[in-house]
C-alpha cells in the first residue's frame, strides 16, 4: 500500500489533484469537486490534530473498520460518508484544491515523525498506518473523478 508520506507517492497525489478543475464531474457519487476537496480534508485536520470532528473511541467500529483504513483492499464506490464529514454546502473549487493541497504538503512534512497521537475514533496507527490511511481516502477521492 502507498503512502502519503513517500516522496513519490505525495507528488503522484500532487499531480493528480493538479488535474481537476473546477468542471470536473465525478464518476460515481453526489460530491462536486470543491465538496470532494474539501471533503479530502478532514482525515488530514485529524492527523494534524487541528481538529477530531467530535470522534470518540468506538471499540465496535475500531473492530469491524480499522483494518480497512489502511489496507490494501480498495474502498467501494458510493459507500456512506459519515453525516459529520458529508460537505453538502457550495464549494469553491480553486480555494479548497489550495487549502488541500496546503495541508497534504504540511503533512509530508511530518513525514519522519515516529510518535503519532491515536486516532480520536480508531485508536493507536504506526506511522506506515497513518500514511497509508491517508493516502487510501485521497486515492478513493482522486479516482472518484477520474484523475
Amino acid at each position: 500500500m502507498k503512502s502519503i508520506f513517500s516522496p513519490e507517492t505525495h507528488q503522484e497525489v500532487l499531480n493528480r489533484i493538479e488535474n481537476l478543475n473546477d468542471n470536473s464531474q465525478p464518476i460515481w457519487g453526489k460530491m462536486t469537486v470543491g465538496q470532494m476537496a474539501c471533503h479530502c480534508q478532514t482525515p488530514l485536520n485529524v492527523i494534524l490534530e487541528k481538529e477530531d470532528y467530535g470522534l470518540k473511541p468506538n471499540w465496535i467500529v475500531n473492530l469491524l473498520f480499522k483494518k480497512s483504513m489502511y489496507n490494501d483492499k480498495s474502498w467501494s464506490k458510493n459507500m456512506p460518508t459519515p453525516k459529520r464529514f458529508k460537505v453538502t454546502d457550495p464549494k469553491d473549487f480553486n480555494q479548497e484544491k489550495q487549502q488541500l493541497v496546503n495541508l497534504i504538503n504540511e503533512l509530508h512534512t511530518h513525514k519522519d515523525k515516529t510518535n503519532w497521537q491515536p486516532h480520536p475514533a480508531f485508536g493507536a496507527f504506526t506511522k506506515d498506518q497513518w500514511g497509508q490511511m491517508q493516502y487510501k481516502h485521497l486515492n478513493h477521492h482522486l479516482s472518484q473523478f477520474g484523475v
